[in-house]
């Protein structure tokens, strides 16, 4: 069996924007990709091209204002988080058709196995919480999104 993964195993202060300035999902996918790929050692647009894949196959805006695109790729050797709040509302296909405006982007090793799926879980259980997501709305800066993130008795509980 997989071990539980904690929020803070995910995310760091530096993997989190506080105001991405994107006006479409491509848009958010392709600033998120240019952000993440020098803190994952990556190459931007392989995390690009995984995450646009992925959602070619079905929206990841899973509701309620949230996306959690998430692909896997080779050249990382741990599931990392970065998240992001939109500095507008934009169409993201998602399930409820309402805009989004908090992104949670996931990218695993391609050998994740259940790691990937664990993490997935942990972040969906996270942001179905609509008081810790009005929180993060209202929250100044990155650090304090940092905080709500992964010291919530909901992070703590996932």
């Amino acid at each position: 069996m997989a071990r539980k993964i904690m929020m803070h195993e995910l995310i760091s202060p530096e993997s989190i924007v506080a105001r991405l300035e994107s006006s479409s999902k491509k848009q958010v996918l392709q600033d998120l990709a240019h952000f993440a790929a020098p803190l994952a050692a990556l190459e931007a647009l392989s995390v690009f091209d995984v995450l646009w894949e992925r959602e070619r196959l079905g929206t990841t805006g899973v509701g309620s204002g949230i996306a959690i695109p998430h692909g896997r790729l080779a050249g990382i050797d741990q599931v990392q988080g970065f998240f992001a709040r939109l500095a507008e509302p934009i169409a993201f296909d998602s399930i409820d058709d309402k805009p989004v405006d908090l992104v949670f982007m996931l990218l695993a090793p391609t050998d994740a196995g259940a790691d990937h799926l664990h993490a997935l879980a942990t972040v969906s259980r996270l942001l179905r919480d609509p008081r810790l997501c009005e929180a993060i709305r209202r929250a100044k800066d990155e650090s304090a999104i940092y905080r709500l993130l992964t010291e919530t008795p909901t992070a703590q509980a996932a």
